[in-house]
């Protein structure tokens, strides 16, 4: 039996696996990720990209690739209805999405899953991970020095060795069952089962149908259109034994096209559950969880796919600086508390969602989480507060803000500020993703820290606006250090205080 050795190695080949061996690279680091099935995924599953996901894709450099790969029409429309051509409840939404301009440089993608996840791959794969699909973990170990684990694909068993374990193995997540790891929230919430199917409803663009009809299994359904025209996907409440007439008959109900003669895909039934779950703890010695391992939610507001993204850009700094000795260990201690009070936020919310789109009987749930308001909190609002941030002496510990009106400090998102450089228009935000930096306007060059990248606004770049002081919450001799996920780790608001000392405590290093 042969052994590798890998710096990490990544167990999922999803969204979550693929982003966090992505950006593995992007830090200059190699990862090995292995997946159970032959292929990413073939079916459209997860769709588009909100813009603070937007933003970690162009480090990668492929937020373009996702745009280009977007259905050429031009927004879309989400609508609670009786069936696709019936009564309409509510329109939930129609065009491209809230504009975020104000608050981040980037715009929005609508690449479906099956098409996006080829994208991640190919640039991992450029960046230096390997990617072997068709390989199931079989088992692993952990000591203080590394993870043992043995992979078995077609032609037999290896054994691997890797500094790091990532679990993005999924909602069932046999690694966080084995590592003991419990769950807790609402549980199961429904199963359902579905079907892809070809039929000329007349429709153009992208949209998504939540059905409320008590003609379906389960009372509701969910139509959503693919990047095939005229193909779509359904989803009912779980039914067994559904024969190929059955399936016609209920596309039938859910599009409201009686004597609509549907084509039923090859092989596309497809078994389905929803569920609020989220794991007890993200990281247990040497392995940590991601994507789904880490979470699970009604996809009623979008956030899985794109929060399993961002888990792996989240993650990958870290462990590329552990891994290269640039940090102590003790930093992606971090992981959890960052992670785990967001997503007992978000849950909720898209809980929430749920029961306004698909189950309002369940509306005078008591338990039930208002919507945040704004609604940009969702996206731009969490905070990241652990030991890797130094927070400031008055900071209320609050996880969420609203980042429409910025404070600028340790654990928040650094805000977007209008930039120019060399003619060019830029943000605040291009400055972020492969680094620590500090930012200040001091004209003076008491801020330049050796091994820290400072940029000066107001000097090497103009503040469009007038606004950076104002919204990073810094005096002109203040200064800002920001780590290479673009929030804040620490701040001088006046000019007092030691950055290269800042860091190495950040790092884990004193």
């Amino acid at each position: 039996m042969n052994e590798e050795r890998y710096p990490v190695l990544v167990v999922g080949a999803g969204l979550a696996g693929l982003s966090a061996a992505m950006f593995l690279g992007v830090h200059g680091v190699r990862a090995l990720v292995v997946e159970r099935h032959p292929t990413t995924s073939i079916y459209p599953k997860a769709r588009g990209q909100f813009p603070h996901t937007m933003e970690a894709l162009r480090v990668a450099g492929v937020d373009r690739r996702m745009v280009e790969v977007s259905p050429p029409e031009s927004g879309f429309r989400i609508v609670v209805a009786e069936s696709v051509t019936g009564r309409v409840f509510h329109d939930m939404l129609v065009g491209d999405g809230p504009d975020l301009s104000a608050l981040s440089p980037a715009g929005w993608a609508n690449a479906s899953q099956e098409r996006a996840e080829p994208i991640l791959a190919e640039r991992a794969r450029e960046l230096g991970a390997e990617l072997s699909f068709a390989t199931e973990l079989v088992s692993f170990t952990q000591d203080a020095k590394g993870v043992s684990a043995v992979l078995r694909d077609q032609e037999g068993t290896t054994t691997v060795r890797a500094d790091y374990l990532v679990a993005a193995d999924g909602h069932r997540s046999p690694i966080r069952e084995a590592l003991g790891i419990g769950t807790h929230g609402r549980g199961e919430l429904s199963r359902s089962v579905g079907i892809v199917f070809e039929a000329d409803l007349g429709r153009s663009g992208f949209a998504l149908y939540y059905l409320q009809n008590p003609s379906l299994p389960g009372n509701a359904g969910v139509v959503v259109s693919t990047d095939e025209p005229n193909r779509y996907a359904l989803s009912v409440g779980y039914a067994e034994n559904l024969s190929e007439e059955d399936w016609r008959e209920l596309i039938r109900t859910a599009t409201g096209v009686p004597n609509l003669d549907p084509v039923l895909v090859t092989d596309g039934v497809t078994n389905g559950h929803t569920a609020v779950r989220v794991a007890d703890r993200f990281s247990e010695g040497r392995t940590h969880l991601i994507g789904d391992a880490a979470r699970v939610m009604p996809p009623t507001g979008g956030f899985g796919g794109n929060t399993a993204i961002l888990d792996g850009y989240y993650l990958a700094w870290k462990l590329a600086m552990v891994v290269k000795a640039e940090a102590g260990e003790a930093l992606l201690n971090s992981h959890d508390p960052e992670r785990r009070p967001y997503a007992d936020i978000l849950v909720e919310q898209q809980y929430t969602a749920f029961v306004q789109r698909m189950r309002p009987d369940l509306a005078t749930d008591d338990t039930l989480a208002p919507p945040l308001d704004p609604v940009s909190t969702l996206f731009f609002g969490y905070r990241h507060l652990s030991e890797a941030v130094l927070q400031d002496p008055t900071d209320d510990g609050n996880p969420l803000e609203n980042p429409e009106q910025p404070t600028g400090r340790p654990g928040s998102r650094a805000p977007h500020v209008p930039l120019r450089h060399n003619g060019n228009t830029m943000s605040t935000r291009d400055l972020f993703g492969k680094e620590f930096v500090l930012l200040t306007s001091s004209p003076s060059d008491k801020w330049a820290v050796p091994g820290i990248r400072t940029h000066r606004i107001g000097r090497d770049y103009e503040d469009v606006a007038g606004t950076f002081e104002e919204k990073y919450g810094l005096t002109p001799d203040g200064a800002t250090l920001v780590r290479p996920d673009g929030f804040v780790a620490w701040r001088s608001v006046d000019g007092a205080g030691d950055a290269a000392a800042a860091l190495r405590k950040i790092l884990s290093r004193d």
